[in-house]
């Protein structure tokens, strides 16, 4: 019960990849459709987890964890759901934002508690564990839409949402809430002790995570129209080529349990080089087949980036600030997720389709794993270098 809510938040996006030709089609005469449903329908949701993360993150540290969670994946449950009964593209955006809002305090709240129950090396296996879960499941949710999709068009996906309310009960049953970690004692001559948030820390990570959640979510915005692009029309081939290629993000995600051994400017070299080779695959793949086997690679890194990110940024937070550590985490990641869909739009208008698009990316991601292993070779020789992490 400490994983399973994270599943949540890959349903706000993976439950939809295959969907979004129909929904084209079918809003097709509304000015701007296609900006409205990738970033109205798409990743409207996360625009709301960044606004929202830093203050359900504050909210868990005041008030506690337990509860705050469970209010949030009942409601979760309602207005998940509500699309499927409606057609107005504007209504459906509405909802979206509520969506979004309980998918920040789902994700801030459960990566909190897997950092209250745990330390250590401990920790980052179940957070690593996390982001595991998360890539698995969207291996079913995202063919499972794709079967919804062809059974009941693209109202049909959004009936998994009640999905949620079977995680609410075993919560009641499995989570309990975590005591706060002890102080120390204060004696007469000493003021209690303060945590201060690390700021430049917490805020350098963000922003590196940003581009990693950007090069995270572009598969899954954008996989149905890169596959249609292909001649791939069929909203179940296409939700069985994306789990395909969708199954190396559990698979990098495991390999980081022995990666992470490494420095970290050379994980982060790692990490960024196996996402820009399957971009750049991705971006001059001529078949479905080449396009599958170029994002599997790239999947692989994404599959790593998430733990090395997520672990980085949490590594040290005291129980008083890491409500809202994971909070802003959270919240960059969302960013990525937004900007992810609409940049794809963009620069797939720009330079001629999406497949240069990817291209683009994969310059991106190259330049950033270039700076990385600079950093790891600068790294090697300072004095800090021997020092603990």
């Amino acid at each position: 019960m400490l994983l399973l809510p994270i599943t949540m938040a890959v349903m706000g996006v993976s439950l939809l990849t295959t969907v979004v030709p129909l929904m084209y089609d079918h809003f097709k005469d509304i000015p701007h459709f296609e900006y409205l449903i990738q970033g109205g329908v798409m990743t409207m949701p996360a625009i709301w987890v960044v606004l929202f993360s830093p203050i359900a993150g504050l909210l868990a540290d005041r008030y506690g964890r337990r509860s705050i969670l469970m209010g949030a994946m009942i409601v979760y449950a309602g207005i998940g759901i509500a699309p499927a009964f409606l057609e107005n593209l504007y209504a459906i955006i509405v909802t979206r934002i509520g969506v979004g809002i309980c998918e920040s305090v789902v994700m801030t709240v459960s990566t909190t508690l897997i950092c209250d129950y745990f330390s250590g090396k401990s920790r980052e296996r179940w957070l690593a564990g996390q982001t595991a879960t998360a890539s698995l499941s969207a291996l079913a949710i995202i063919p499972l839409g794709g079967v919804l999709a062809a059974s009941y068009g693209w109202h049909g996906p959004f009936f998994i949402y009640i999905y949620s309310l079977l995680l609410v009960a075993g919560i009641a049953i499995f989570i309990w809430e975590p005591a706060p970690e002890p102080k120390p004692i204060a004696t007469a001559l000493q003021a209690p002790a303060t945590v201060p948030f690390p700021w430049l820390r917490i805020l350098s990570l963000c922003a590196l995570t940003v581009v990693a959640a950007v090069m995270f979510y572009s598969i899954i915005t954008q996989n149905g129209n890169a596959l249609t692009v292909l001649g791939v029309t069929d909203p179940r081939e296409q939700g069985l080529l994306t789990m395909i290629g969708s199954l190396g993000v559990p698979i990098g995600t495991f390999l980081y349990w022995t990666a992470s051994r490494l420095p970290i400017g050379w994980l982060v070299f790692l990490d960024f080089l196996l996402v820009g080779i399957g971009f750049w695959g991705m971006g001059h793949a001529i078949t479905p087949v080449a396009y599958v086997q170029a994002a599997f690679v790239n999947q692989i890194g994404c599959g790593l980036v998430l733990p090395t990110m997520l672990v980085w940024t949490t590594r040290g937070l005291a129980y008083e600030i890491r409500g809202r550590g994971n909070g802003m985490w959270q919240a960059s990641f969302a960013i990525g997720q937004f900007a992810s869909g609409m940049l794809l739009t963009l620069l797939g208008k720009q330079l001629g389709g999406l497949l240069a698009a990817f291209t683009a990316l994969s310059v991106v991601c190259f330049v950033v794993a270039a700076s990385a292993i600079v950093r790891a070779l600068l790294a090697r020789n300072s004095p800090r270098a021997q020092a603990p992490a």
